[in-house]
């Protein structure tokens, strides 16, 4: 019978066995690349000033823009004020794929100018 004092010991014997082959990997990783960082002629002030060109360009990345120089806020899409009504109300924008009840209308011989809002 499997109980919780069972299943502990269990864990406890589990994370033993992780931490042991974490730090072998560790390591071994850690050598790899001190024979790499040698080959190449890396010191530690080369990691240093990388780091911190890397880090700069992440700070001094601009801000993307919209049309007329206006900064994009972050947390999704602009807004845009429909440019076609439906006959049933339905409204499009005139970005992206047409929607399916233009795009029938269009099928039926209808033309995409008539759903012009205020044209």
């Amino acid at each position: 019978m499997v109980d919780l004092r069972n299943i502990q010991q269990q864990i406890e014997t589990l994370q033993k066995q992780a931490n042991a082959i974490k730090s072998k990997e560790f390591d071994n990783t850690v050598v790899d690349i001190l024979a790499t960082m040698h080959a190449f002629g890396i010191t530690s002030k080369d990691l240093q000033t990388a780091g911190s060109r890397v880090r700069k360009a992440r700070r001094t990345k601009p801000a993307p823009r919209l049309a007329g120089g206006a900064k994009k806020l972050a947390g999704g899409p602009t807004k845009v004020a429909p440019k076609y009504r439906g006959p049933g109300g339905e409204t499009w924008s005139g970005r992206g794929l047409s929607p399916r009840w233009l795009s029938a209308l269009i099928a039926q011989g209808r033309s995409k100018e008539e759903f012009v809002i205020g044209g």
